[in-house]
C-alpha cells in the first residue's frame, strides 16, 4: 500500500485512516478485533479514536473504543505497525470542552493506560475552547513531546481564522505547533473545507485528515428516501442529505460506481483521497466485509472525467 507523509510529521500512512468510532458502540470487542486486523494485514495502518468514543451509548462512559484498540495491539504484539491518533478536549463528565494544561495532563495519562502504549503518536484538540489561551494548549502538548508522551499533535474542528491564530501563536513563542488537521469533509459537506481552510493547509503543509468522508453513511448509496433511514443507528441523522442536491451526488456517484466496478462507498472515498490538500480520509466499518470495501477505496484510482462528474454534482 503506497504511503503518503502527513504534513511535515515524520508518520507515513496509507491513504485511508480507519476510524475506531464504532468500536464498543456498533462493533463489539471480537468484531473490532477482526476489523483491525484485516485493516493491518491489508497494509493499512493508522488508526483515529479518541477518549470520548462512545460515551453517547447507553452505558458506556468514554474510553469504549482506546480500551479496544489497546487490547487489539496487545494481544497481536503490532505497535510498531499502527499509527495512532486519539483526541482531546470533549467533555468526559467535566461538563464542557477543555484544552486547559492541567485537564490535558490528566487525560492523556488516561488515554496512555488504555492505549497501553508508552507514548500516542498524533494527539489532537477534539474542538475549539475559546476559553483557553493556545499559548496554554501548546505549551501542554510541548511537555508531553519533551516527556515522549505524544509525538506530534494536531487540531480537529477549527476553521482557518482559529488555525490561523494558532499557527501564529506558536510560532511567536516557539511551540510545537498543529501539524495536522481533522475537518469534516465529503462530497456533500464542502464548504467548510474547500476554500480559505483548504489554502492554508496547502500552504502551511499542514497534513489533512477528514472525518464524516462518508457523510455519516449517505454516501454508501443505502439511504434513498426518508423510508431508509431506519436502517441503522446513525440513520436518524441522514435526513438532511435527502435534499436535490444530495440526489444528485448520489446519481452521479451511482455512474461513476457502475463504470468501476466499485460501490458507491469506494467512489466517495477515492474523490476525498484524489482531493488536493487531503492526505486520507477517516471511514469506519462494522463488519469484515465493510472494512474489504474500505481496502478497495484506498487503492481505487479515479479518472479526470470520473472527479469533473462527482465535482459537478456536488458543486
Amino acid at each position: 500500500m503506497q504511503k503518503r507523509r502527513l504534513g511535515r510529521t515524520d508518520l507515513d500512512i496509507a491513504p485511508l485512516v480507519l476510524g475506531g468510532n464504532v468500536f464498543g458502540w456498533t462493533a463489539d470487542e471480537k468484531t473490532s478485533f477482526d476489523i483491525l486486523d484485516r485493516f493491518l494485514d491489508a497494509g493499512l495502518n493508522a488508526i483515529d479514536t479518541a477518549d470520548s468514543y462512545s460515551r453517547w451509548v447507553d452505558g458506556n462512559k468514554g474510553g469504549e473504543s482506546e480500551t479496544i484498540i489497546g487490547k487489539w495491539m496487545k494481544s497481536r504484539k503490532n505497535r510498531d505497525r499502527v499509527v495512532v491518533i486519539t483526541k482531546v478536549g470533549s467533555d468526559m463528565g467535566q461538563g464542557k470542552k477543555d484544552l486547559s494544561a492541567a485537564y490535558i495532563a490528566r487525560a492523556v495519562e488516561d488515554s496512555l493506560k488504555r492505549l497501553q502504549v508508552d507514548a500516542i503518536d498524533l494527539y489532537l484538540s477534539h474542538w475549539a475552547d475559546d476559553t483557553v489561551p493556545y499559548d496554554e494548549t501548546l505549551g501542554a502538548y510541548q511537555r508531553l513531546i519533551e516527556q515522549g508522551k505524544i509525538r506530534w499533535c494536531g487540531a480537529s474542528n477549527l476553521d482557518a481564522g482559529r488555525l490561523e491564530a494558532a499557527l501564529k501563536v506558536a510560532s511567536q513563542r516557539k511551540l510545537p505547533r498543529y501539524e495536522v488537521l481533522q475537518p469534516e469533509y465529503n462530497l456533500y459537506d464542502r464548504s467548510s473545507f474547500d476554500g480559505a481552510l483548504r489554502d492554508l493547509c496547502v500552504r502551511e503543509e499542514i497534513g489533512v485528515i477528514t472525518y464524516f468522508s462518508l457523510a455519516k453513511g449517505f454516501l454508501s448509496g443505502k439511504y434513498r428516501s426518508e423510508a431508509d433511514l431506519g436502517k441503522s443507528p446513525r440513520g436518524g441523522g441522514i435526513g438532511n442529505y435527502l435534499d436535490a442536491r444530495g440526489k444528485r451526488i448520489l446519481a452521479a456517484l451511482d455512474a461513476v460506481s457502475a463504470r468501476h466496478g466499485a460501490t458507491q462507498a469506494e467512489v466517495a472515498l477515492a474523490w476525498v483521497i484524489a482531493r488536493p490538500g487531503v492526505t486520507a480520509p477517516i471511514a469506519s466499518a462494522t463488519s469484515v466485509e465493510q472494512t474489504d470495501s474500505l481496502i478497495r477505496a484506498a487503492s481505487l484510482q479515479l479518472k479526470a472525467a470520473d472527479i469533473r462528474d462527482l465535482d459537478q454534482a456536488s458543486a
